[in-house]
């Protein structure tokens, strides 16, 4: 299946310290943008982050957005354990009714007692881990969420092939019948102007517009062009670059053909083909 560049996926991970969100949008771009917006604490995170969605997606737009909400322990890691303050104080009173001469504890001390301001400080090398597995759950999500796309745009652009083909078969047939008029309406001409005429000059006059016409080999271009168009949609991968060539190519056909018409349907089909292709073109620019 072929993928789109817009995309949208996120997801959330609670830890001991706090929830982890990830978000990641993708839209069109002609190369790989990766811009990252993450909190300070994790801007160390960068290189790698960029180097897990640069294995993954090859073109477009991608915003990664991370936030991280702590737990309250954690937000306010000066606050007090109380539980275990309480606990101090009921050892020194123990202890001084013990030993009268102990001195005090000491405001520094209590507050250096380990686990007096929790056991809950943050870990910025563990969440380290927890975001870079975040992202890599996150990845599928977003690569899915294009390929859905990516199936929406296969078939609106398989349907202008289609439609382009029609249009290609529908000049094939008068093509003959255009020359055969010109054939009859030139001779009919010449020989009035000119009684001595002879047929072979008749014939090379006719020759030379048949020349000027024949819009043969385009149509064959054109045609070749559309399958390799159809086949790139049914391999699928990354086919963003080559359907943009493919659509430069068809216009120039569709461009000589309209340039060489002496038709006024066949002037209109091939305005109608430009139309498609364009139409193909904007999409096709929506492909990774």
């Amino acid at each position: 299946m072929i993928s789109s560049m817009t995309g949208y996926a996120t997801r959330s991970q609670s830890t001991s310290y706090g929830t982890l969100t990830l978000e990641l949008r993708a839209v069109n771009n002609r190369f790989l943008d990766i811009q990252l917006r993450l909190p300070d604490d994790f801007r160390a995170l960068e290189p790698k982050i960029r180097e897990h969605i640069a294995q993954q997606l090859y073109r477009g737009k991608i915003e990664c957005r991370l936030n991280f909400t702590p737990h309250s322990a954690i937000e306010n890691p000066q606050a007090l354990n109380s539980a275990l303050l309480q606990k101090l104080l009921e050892l020194n009173t123990a202890v001084k009714t013990s030993l009268p001469e102990a001195a005090d504890l000491s405001v520094a001390e209590v507050l250096n007692w380990p686990g007096m301001l929790g056991n809950n400080t943050l870990s910025i090398d563990a969440l380290h881990q927890n975001i870079l597995a975040l992202l890599q759950s996150v990845l599928p999500d977003l690569k899915a969420a294009r390929m859905r796309e990516g199936e929406k745009l296969q078939a609106v652009l398989l349907e202008r092939v289609t439609r382009m083909r029609q249009h290609v078969d529908a000049i094939l047939p008068r093509i003959p019948a255009l020359i055969a008029a010109f054939d009859e309406k030139l001779t009919t001409r010449l020989q009035e102007a000119l009684n001595h005429l002879d047929d072979d000059r008749i014939r090379q006059e006719i020759t030379i517009y048949a020349a000027k016409i024949d819009i043969d080999e385009e149509l064959s271009r054109l045609q070749t062009h559309l399958d390799e168009v159809e086949r790139i949609l049914n391999t699928g991968g990354a086919a963003g670059k080559r359907l943009d060539f493919l659509m430069q190519e068809l216009n120039r056909e569709a461009n000589t053909i309209g340039s060489k018409s002496v038709d006024i349907d066949i002037s209109k089909i091939a305005m109608e083909l430009k139309v498609l292709i364009e139409q193909i073109r904007e999409q096709v620019q929506n492909i990774e």
